[in-house]
């Protein structure tokens, strides 16, 4: 690839759905820097007509879709790509099979940012069903000890765009519920549909706000810049293992057709 070549990112949203494409292509065309495209995805088949991932069982699902969007990524030479799911769903099975593409997800990204800008923050979660899982995620890639805890709203997934007054009223209260009560230091928001609320929380509660879906762009954005300046591109050794690519022709089911439901490409300037 010439060194001049634009930055090539994709915004995976792993569901079997495009109602929220445009959200997250207006997301990466207000923050991402000029010389970076970005594609923005769904899955074509993802076994299901979801809208949503809350589940662990719709996950499961999912996941198989997510690995074929990797590959197919990986093959088309993009330098990154972000699973869009603060569950960080299937991102230790993409890795696998991301060959020299970076891959990143929310919750990973917010809490590497949070923790460069202070030392303890608090995740606000849609539903109490979610902690469990997401303090789980969280402390797997190593910041359970950052946590000030986790201040859920009681709003599913496809609430938080259905009016706004009412969720951004929620996210406030949680908000100021960890600032003033646990001392968290900044927040993230734990949901990439809780995308546009994080500046009128930050102005309310007073400490940096994290919206997880910019994070995972602008941080899969990062390692692809570093990748190319530095030369750091992923490990595949002992953990972080390949599958034999034999093996995965051998098996089937690895590259059945096109991964993606369709695409919006936010170019490079």
């Amino acid at each position: 690839m010439k060194a001049n070549a634009p930055l090539k990112l994709m915004y995976l949203n792993p569901v079997g759905t495009d109602a929220y494409d445009a959200v997250f292509a207006e997301m990466a065309r207000s923050y991402k820097l000029p010389g970076t495209e970005v594609h923005i995805t769904c899955l074509a088949d993802p076994g299901g007509s979801f809208t949503h991932i809350e589940y662990r069982s719709y996950e499961t699902i999912v996941s198989r879709g997510i690995i074929q969007a990797t590959r197919q990524a990986a093959r088309e030479g993009f330098d990154a790509l972000a699973i869009g799911c603060f569950y960080d769903t299937a991102l230790h099975d993409a890795r696998e099979v991301s060959g020299e593409m970076i891959v990143t997800a929310p919750c990973l990204a917010s809490c590497e940012i949070a923790a460069s800008l202070a030392n303890r923050f608090g995740i606000i979660v849609g539903r109490r069903k979610w902690v469990n899982q997401m303090n789980a995620v969280a402390r797997e890639h190593g910041y359970g000890e950052r946590l000030s805890g986790f201040y859920h709203v009681e709003l599913g997934v496809n609430d938080f765009q259905a009016d706004h007054a009412e969720t951004e009223r929620r996210l406030v209260a949680a908000g100021r519920k960890a600032v003033e009560e646990d001392y968290a230091e900044a927040l993230i928001l734990g949901c990439t549909l809780e995308i546009g609320f994080y500046k009128e929380v930050e102005k309310a509660v007073g400490v940096p706000v994290i919206d997880p879906s910019i994070a995972a762009m602008k941080r899969a954005e990062y390692a692809a810049n570093l990748k190319r300046q530095c030369g750091w591109v992923p490990s595949r050794m002992w953990s972080c293992e390949a599958p034999p690519e034999e093996e995965i022709a051998r098996f089937g089911g690895f590259d059945n057709g096109d991964a993606f439901a369709q695409r919006l490409v936010v170019e490079a300037e």
